[in-house]
C-alpha cells in the first residue's frame, strides 16, 4: 500500500478516496467559523458565491425560456451556442452550458439537484413559469416552516423550487434546530 499523506486526508484522518459519504457526520469538523477573504470582482464572471452550471442540449433556447419562465436576465454570452451567465435576481447567478464531453443534461426519471429561488410573489412566478411551458412536479403549498413553495421541471429536466416567505419561523418551531443564526 502507497503512502498516504495528509494532503489525501479528510479532517478525521481517513483516506478522501475511501471515505463513504455516509461516514461524514462522524467525522469531528471545527465548529470554528472560517474567515474568508474579500473577492476581486471580475465582470467577466458572475457575482455570486455559488453559481450552478447548468447542461442544456440548446443553450440559446434555455436562455430564452428562462428569461420568459423565470425572468432571468443574460449578462454575459460566451460563443453563439457554448455558454450564458444569467443574473437571477439581486444577488443570484446560473451559468447555461452547452452537451460536451462528460457533461450532459439531466435524464428522465433522474433527479440530481434543486434548485431553489427566493421569488417576491411566488404565486405570479410560478404561473408565469407554467404559462411558459414549465412542467409542474409538486404545486404551491405552504408550509409550516413559513414558507411557500412549489417545483417545476423546465426544458432541460432541470428542477426549480420557487419560493416565497410568509412569516419568519424559528426552526425550533417546526422541529429544526438553529446550529447557528443566518
Amino acid at each position: 500500500m502507497g503512502l498516504i499523506t495528509t494532503m489525501n486526508l479528510c479532517p478525521c484522518g481517513v483516506p478522501r478516496a475511501t471515505v463513504p459519504w455516509s461516514s461524514v457526520r462522524g467525522c469531528p469538523l471545527s465548529a470554528t467559523a472560517v474567515t474568508v477573504p474579500a473577492m476581486l470582482t471580475n465582470r467577466s464572471a458572475p457575482p455570486a458565491t455559488v453559481t450552478p452550471v447548468l447542461i442544456y442540449p440548446d443553450v440559446r433556447a434555455a436562455v430564452a425560456w428562462l428569461e420568459a419562465a423565470f425572468g432571468f436576465e443574460e449578462r454575459v454570452r460566451i460563443g453563439d451556442s457554448h455558454r450564458a451567465q444569467l443574473r437571477v435576481g439581486s444577488d443570484g447567478a446560473v451559468v447555461v452550458a452547452d452537451v460536451r464531453g462528460d457533461q450532459v443534461g439531466p435524464s428522465d426519471g433522474v433527479v440530481t439537484h434543486l434548485l431553489k429561488v427566493r421569488v417576491p410573489d411566488v404565486d405570479a412566478a410560478f404561473a408565469r413559469a407554467r404559462d411558459c411551458g414549465a412542467r409542474v412536479v409538486e404545486e404551491l403549498r405552504t408550509y409550516e416552516y413559513g414558507e411557500r413553495s412549489g417545483v417545476l421541471e423546465d426544458l432541460g429536466g432541470h428542477r426549480w423550487e420557487l419560493t416565497q416567505t410568509v412569516r419568519d419561523t424559528a426552526p425550533e418551531e417546526w422541529g429544526g434546530t438553529t446550529v447557528a443564526p443566518w
